[in-house]
């Protein structure tokens, strides 16, 4: 018989799943978990169950980041970023490789093209990925120094026509008031407006990211990857995390 779960209609039909570098280091500060990488893999299969299509953005700040080398090694900084854009590949290519050892099939598209290990980004040939059931990883950032992965998280979630863009943080439930690892009495916002989110500047991405998403309507969904099922639950509509819409209504 037919579990209530799956009998459900998704909320959201096709998805932008955006991982950070930290989110993929797990309980350490640099390098990748395998625990996370097998997590992530068996919640995007877990969706795709359902008939979700998925597409990832992947940061690269467990391996390199940008910001931190060019201060700290002298680097020039749009060189640091490209160095940063090419971490997010690394990442890209170890969370591909755990994910069809887990049966999914998938493709790896890059903002800067490296025929050899990856796709270059086409916006058709991605949509068409999808389309067939296909996971689409998108690496390199926007291409451009200066743009954060969350720029491009939220770039390609409106160039892939998404539904909704899920924001996966290692260990924070959602959106505070204040940071909850600093204060205890940190409360989490249930639903946001994207102006109430740039006026306060809560840490939810940056604020280019922010604006893009007002500007399209496209709904932003923070929540915590490392509790299982977290992903099915938001695409099922479940109230997980924190809700940012062009009408959110505060806590």
């Amino acid at each position: 018989m037919e579990n209530k779960a799956t009998a459900r209609n998704p909320k959201y039909h096709r998805i932008l799943l955006k991982l950070s570098g930290e989110a993929l280091a797990g309980d350490g500060q640099t390098g990748l978990d395998a625990a996370v990488l097998r997590l992530v893999a068996q919640e995007v299969k877990d969706v795709t169950a359902h008939g979700v299509q998925v597409a990832i953005v992947v940061g690269g700040g467990n391996l390199v980041r940008g910001a931190d080398i060019s201060a700290r090694l002298g680097v020039d900084e749009v060189t640091a970023h490209h160095m940063g854009m090419l971490a997010t590949v690394i990442n890209a290519l170890a969370l591909q490789d755990i994910m069809e050892k887990e049966g999914l099939v998938t493709r790896v598209q890059t903002a800067i093209e490296m025929h050899q290990i990856a796709e270059p980004f086409i916006r058709r040939r991605a949509i068409r990925h999808l389309e067939k059931g296909r996971t689409v990883i998108f690496a390199g950032g926007t291409g451009s120094p200066y743009f954060t992965t969350d720029t491009a998280a939220a770039l390609r979630a409106i160039e892939i026509e998404a539904d909704a863009l899920l924001m996966a943080k290692r260990g924070v439930g959602g959106v505070y008031d204040k940071d909850p690892n600093v204060h205890s009495d940190a409360v989490m916002f249930r639903q946001l407006g994207y102006m109430e989110v740039l006026n306060r500047d809560l840490k939810v991405m940056d604020a280019t990211a922010v604006a893009l998403c007002k500007d399209n309507n496209m709904d932003i969904v923070v929540f915590d990857v490392a509790r299982p099922g977290n992903v099915t639950r938001t695409v099922l509509g479940e109230e997980v995390g924190t809700l940012v819409t062009q009408g959110g209504r505060g806590r």
